[in-house]
């Protein structure tokens, strides 16, 4: 099925050959064809009836014969319109026009003489791809207030990681977050809570890396006016509030010895008591943990109880780092981007393949939070309307790294949007195939091309 059939598609052809504009007209017979012959009607058009693709000369009056009005034509759609595909169409021999056209942004570019079975299948896939990002958009909105929001699963483990947390959500037992610094931990934390019964009380986190140990107990069980000095009034720790609720214990590792088996005591018998107090306080919480640290190699350095290990993971949840994600960190770069430029209006039309092979080349030690902190940099500080491996400040990266030629990048970006397709699809390769615009023997054999499983 392909998704141009749609007579409300527009195109807008840019191009004051009036001849040509006749033949690509009757081309394109399917789509509603807007014409403009110079910069300022094609910045008109566009205002008015807001294209999805546009197919546009670069050789523009009043320089038909040079591209300098076709460059800045093309800048300022995509500085209005970033989502809009442009298609820039070159005289013969003038690569690196159009090389630098898609640099600029330009979805791709076609060499005159025009063959319209060609262009056909250009412009057509630039309709499909720009359909598949708008659904992508409305289903990002749509699931705003979705329990994994900010956490996005890209291949089969972190995919794994979404059902366990699925299935273990609804039980009420304790749960054990492992992974490295950034990974998502406190995400799928909260995901638990979410989808629990006890989704309507409170989800109260502590950081126990964060705080000094003497004042650790106090904030996590409470005080009683008086307990020690500055305790001017009754306090309530994190505990108490979290009463009903969920209790996130973050780097849980890092707690001091005398506070563990204060914390297991709790566990074992659901009561605490508050520091300087007497009286024993029932406390109905779900403890989820969450730790950075290999817990087993503590307990053989006598440095965590064994005892409160096995209370805080009757089920373990290890999160795999951004560099073992397959396509994660180029997934992930295209969601924050969208998010960044939304929120500090600054339109940004993509990476470039620089940026993308440098993306999956870093080993990204700080993880997604070192990926988001990279992207939304870069959303602030760069110029162009293309992220570039030097704003996201991995130039080095990309330099010591293999960079792929143009259908490397082509077969990267095709894997990840059927990897993307099928998430979104729950691995109906039916609805799928339709998503991307082709037919399903067609996804059959690209699957089998690449090696991908549709998530059962």
């Amino acid at each position: 099925m392909r998704i141009v059939n749609d007579p409300k598609l527009k195109l807008l052809i840019v191009e004051d050959d009036v001849g040509l504009q006749r033949q690509l007209k009757w081309c394109f017979d399917e789509y509603e064809v807007i014409i403009a012959s110079t910069r300022s009607e094609a910045i008109a058009q566009l205002r008015r009836f807001e294209p999805a693709v546009v197919l546009q000369d670069l050789g523009l009056p009043p320089d038909a014969e040079g591209v300098a009005e076709g460059m800045a034509t093309l800048k300022e759609i995509l500085s209005m319109a970033p989502q809009t595909k442009v298609i820039v169409v070159t005289g013969n021999h003038d690569r690196d026009n159009a090389v630098r056209a898609v640099s600029l942004g330009a979805y791709d570019f076609y060499q005159k003489p025009v063959d319209t079975e060609v262009l056909r299948l250009i412009v057509s896939r630039a309709f499909n791809i720009h359909a598949l990002e708008e659904h992508n958009r409305q289903l990002r909105e749509t699931q705003f207030n979705s329990p994994f929001e900010g956490f996005i699963a890209t291949d089969e483990a972190t995919l794994k990681v979404c059902r366990m947390v699925e299935k273990v959500a609804p039980a009420d037992v304790s749960v054990l977050i492992l992974g490295e610094s950034g990974t998502g931990k406190e995400l799928l934390a909260r995901a638990v809570h979410t989808q629990s019964a006890r989704k309507s009380a409170r989800f109260v986190a502590i950081n126990c890396a964060a705080i000094p140990a003497e004042l650790l107990e106090s904030e996590l069980f409470g005080h009683e006016k008086g307990a020690f000095t500055g305790a001017v009034k009754q306090t309530l720790g994190k505990v108490e509030m979290a009463d009903g609720g969920t209790l996130f214990l973050d780097e849980i590792g890092d707690m001091p010895l005398p506070l563990q088996s204060k914390l297991l005591r709790f566990l074992q018998n659901r009561v605490i008591e508050r520091v300087g107090g007497r009286q024993e306080i029932p406390v109905n919480v779900r403890v989820v943990c969450a730790t950075n640290k290999d817990l087993q190699a503590l307990i053989e350095q006598q440095q965590f109880r064994q005892d409160l290990f096995f209370r805080i993971s009757e089920v373990t949840i290890e999160v795999p780092p951004l560099r073992a994600r397959r396509g994660g960190p180029t997934v992930l770069a295209h969601s924050l981007l969208r998010k960044y430029s939304g929120a500090h209006g600054r339109p940004k039309r993509g990476f470039t393949e620089e940026a993308i092979a440098a993306l999956e080349a870093y080993s990204w030690p700080g993880n997604v939070r070192e990926l988001e902190n990279k992207v939304k940099t870069a959303v602030i500080m760069s110029e162009g309307p293309m992220l570039t491996a030097d704003d996201l400040n991995l130039k080095e990266t990309v330099e010591g790294a293999l960079l792929f030629n143009l259908k490397e990048v082509r077969t990267r970006a095709e894997r990840q949007a059927i990897q993307q397709a099928l998430s979104i699809t729950n691995g109906n390769v039916s609805k799928t195939a339709e998503l991307l615009g082709v037919s399903r023997p067609t996804l059959y054999d690209l699957m089998d091309k690449y090696g991908i499983r549709a998530p059962q």
